[in-house]
């Protein structure tokens, strides 16, 4: 694997995703994304229905402190038996990171949730979406870890549709019940997106100097 060319690209898609989210931060504070928030949830919410507000309850579940924590404990399980300590102490590392940038992000911004058609109660504030960031980081790491022990294409591009698709309904079932502005899971996408390319980036950097010294000593 060339960790030159990987670290450059996940600090350039760092890069790309800390703009991303300071122009929605900017659009979110002068509210001149109003007009797109209001677009977007007419056309999520005006699709409501009992079935699909029960698929939304399950998709938000998914992406729940609860699910979330269980599946990552479980995954860090694994990785203990392993003896992984570097892919250990990485893994922490990022899902806590993710955690502590969210609960920032938000004390920063105060940004209330919508009012307008809620169909569950929830509290705190709106933006970034919490549930947003925390599938964007949990998920979108373990298939960065999943990966390279896959060698199949296919079953590569399965692993990131499946962890694509759950990323985004997770999102969208927020919108759909009301409690949070679309530009919120833009803006927790952005975040998460952002923190995960630069942890991956360093990591890669930190074996490849590991490996260079190796080659020395040899």
């Amino acid at each position: 694997m060339n960790f030159s060319f990987v670290f450059s690209r996940a600090f350039l898609l760092s890069l790309i995703g800390a703009i991303g989210f300071a122009l929605i931060a900017i659009w979110v504070g002068d509210k001149r994304i109003d007009n797109f928030d209001r677009m977007i949830i007419s056309k999520i919410q005006g699709a409501e229905s009992a079935g699909l507000t029960a698929l939304m309850k399950l998709f938000t579940f998914i992406g729940s402190g609860v699910i979330v924590s269980v599946l990552a404990i479980a995954m860090l399980v694994v990785l203990i038996k392993l003896h992984e300590r570097r892919l250990l102490l990485f893994y922490g590392g990022v899902l806590i990171g993710s955690a502590l940038l969210n609960s920032v992000l938000k004390s920063i911004f105060h940004r209330l949730r919508p009012t307008l058609h809620r169909i569950i109660e929830v509290n705190g504030y709106s933006f970034p979406s919490g549930h947003s960031m925390a599938a964007f980081t949990f998920y979108g790491i373990i298939t960065f870890l999943l990966w390279k022990h896959i060698p199949n294409v296919y079953a590569r591009v399965a692993l990131i549709a499946v962890g694509s698709i759950l990323i985004l309904a997770i999102g969208i079932s927020r919108i759909y019940l009301g409690v949070h502005y679309p530009s919120d899971i833009v803006g927790g996408y952005l975040a998460s997106g952002t923190w995960l390319a630069a942890s991956i980036g360093l990591y890669q950097y930190i074996l490849e100097r590991r490996q260079r010294k190796i080659k020395v000593r040899a």
